[in-house]
């Protein structure tokens, strides 16, 4: 066996928002590891774009439409993950939205309601079916959250969505602590700014995108696909005395 063992052979990984951006690159990159992945997102005809971009690396693959936020598609998520691929080993909460782009006095009870159901509340539901599923097969399994580092450093213009990003952090350790006792690990990846149509307002911005540049010690923001290695290494067993933990890919910005 090797010492540094980055193999997925065998597995099966579940990402939401799963479709573009982040969560694409890292169903892709799970898959080139040896992972079959069911794929979630809201929208049919891009799911189907990256469900075969999956299966074109040799792996099984699905694609299942969900809103995170109707708690009754993220059981019928990891029912059908089961059904069709065998079993539930990896879980990536990726999916997440920021409705609001402005001073956190505007933003209305109706927009964090979504933000909170979305990146905080289906990220909850949706690992407690997952840790279901892992113990049906037990042999424990990897969980990992996708936050920000917005959730470490408070945004003046994505207040909510920062809000629930440091949320996330402390349900990875709340999370690790507890399930522990069953074989599941649960760690996050906090992305900086990564050039995605999810971050378009914030790297359009010649201001924000100015001052990200200028902050971080590789001076450039981050593409989709550089998120995908440290999944990879959470998701497998080269990570395995290593829980509770958030590893932040933001080319140096917060040092």
């Amino acid at each position: 066996m090797p010492i540094a063992d980055f193999s997925l052979d065998g597995k099966v990984a579940i990402v939401t928002g799963g479709s573009r951006g982040i969560g694409r690159s890292i169903a892709l990159g799970l898959a080139e590891h040896g992972a079959d992945v069911a794929l979630a997102a809201r929208k049919p005809d891009p799911l189907a774009a990256a469900v075969e971009e999956v299966r074109a690396l040799g792996r099984r693959a699905i694609g299942v439409p969900t809103n995170v936020r109707r708690s009754e598609e993220l059981r019928r998520l990891v029912e059908e993950t089961e059904r069709e691929l065998g079993r539930v080993d990896i879980l990536v909460n990726n999916a997440a939205t920021t409705p609001h782009f402005g001073p956190i006095h505007e933003l209305d009870e109706a927009a964090f309601d979504v933000i909170m159901n979305t990146n905080v509340k289906a990220v909850h539901i949706l690992s407690n079916l997952a840790r279901e599923a892992m113990l049906r097969h037990g042999q424990g399994g990897s969980i990992i959250h996708v936050s920000s580092i917005g959730g470490i450093r408070a945004s003046e213009v994505i207040g909510g969505y920062s809000v629930s990003k440091a949320a996330l952090i402390m349900l990875t350790q709340v999370q690790a602590k507890t399930w522990g006792v069953d074989g599941i690990r649960v760690n996050c990846i906090a992305p900086g700014l990564i050039k995605t149509e999810f971050a378009r307002a914030l790297w359009e911005d010649e201001k924000i995108h100015r001052q990200a540049v200028a902050e971080a010690a590789l001076h450039r923001i981050g593409e989709p696909d550089e998120m995908a290695g440290a999944v990879v290494y959470f998701a497998s067993r080269a990570s395995s005395f290593v829980t509770g933990q958030t590893l932040v890919l933001d080319g140096g910005r917060l040092v």
